[in-house]
C-alpha cells in the first residue's frame, strides 16, 4: 500500500483541514503541498501554495511565520506574468504586515495590491484590499482617507449587492457635503465616476 500522498491530495487535505478550522494542520498540509509541488516542478501551484500556507498562518495567530511564508511567491508570479495572483500575494503580504503592526509597510503593499486589480479591472477583488486599507487608516487616524478609500472600493463596482450600493450612497454623503465636483481619491479615481 503506498502512502506518499500527491501534492494534489496534500493540497485538498489542507482545505478540510481549513474549512473545519484547524488552521495550523492546514498551514502544515499546505506547506506539505507546496514542496510537493516545488519537487515537481510547477513554480506557480507551489507559490499559490505558499499564500495558503500563510492565510492558514494568519488565521492560526502566527503572523512572523504567515509573512515568512511569501518569500519569494511574488516573484514567481511576476516572471509568469500572472498579476492577478501576484496582487492576490502582495495583499497576503500586506495583512500579516499588518497583524505584525507593521503599519507603514503594510499600506505600501495594500496600495501596490490595489494597483494592479484596478488596473485589471477586478474591482471585486479589489475591494477587500481597499477595505483593508480604510481600516488600517482609521487605525492610525486619518478618518477623512479611510472614508476615500472605502468609497473608491466600491464605486466601480459594475454590479454592486444592496449591501454596497448602500455603502457607496453613505459614503457619498462626506463628498456631496463638501460639494467638491473634482476631488481626486487616493487610487487616482475621482468623485465623478
Amino acid at each position: 500500500m503506498n502512502d506518499i500522498l500527491t501534492p494534489q491530495q496534500m493540497e485538498s487535505e489542507a482545505k478540510s483541514f481549513y474549512q473545519s478550522g484547524d488552521y495550523m494542520k492546514a498551514a502544515k498540509s499546505f506547506e506539505a503541498a507546496r514542496q510537493g509541488y516545488t519537487l515537481a516542478n510547477k513554480g506557480i501551484m507551489a507559490a499559490e501554495m505558499a499564500n495558503d500556507v500563510s492565510v492558514s498562518f494568519l488565521m492560526a495567530g502566527e503572523n512572523e511565520s504567515a509573512l515568512q511564508a511569501l518569500e519569494g511567491a511574488e516573484y514567481v508570479f511576476i516572471q509568469a506574468g500572472d498579476q492577478k495572483r501576484q496582487a492576490m500575494t502582495l495583499g497576503n503580504q500586506a495583512a500579516a504586515l499588518d497583524a505584525l503592526g507593521r503599519l507603514d509597510e503594510a499600506e505600501q503593499k495594500y496600495w501596490q495590491a490595489a494597483e494592479i486589480l484596478k488596473e485589471l479591472g477586478e474591482t471585486e477583488l479589489r475591494l477587500p484590499i481597499m477595505q483593508s486599507i480604510s481600516s488600517l487608516q482609521l487605525r492610525t487616524g486619518r478618518h477623512f482617507q479611510a472614508v476615500a478609500s472605502m468609497y473608491a472600493g466600491v464605486a466601480k463596482i459594475k454590479n454592486p449587492t444592496l449591501k454596497q450600493r448602500f455603502l457607496k450612497r453613505l459614503l457619498g454623503i462626506p463628498f456631496q457635503l463638501l460639494n467638491n465636483q473634482s476631488m481626486v481619491f487616493p487610487d487616482g479615481s475621482d468623485n465623478n465616476s
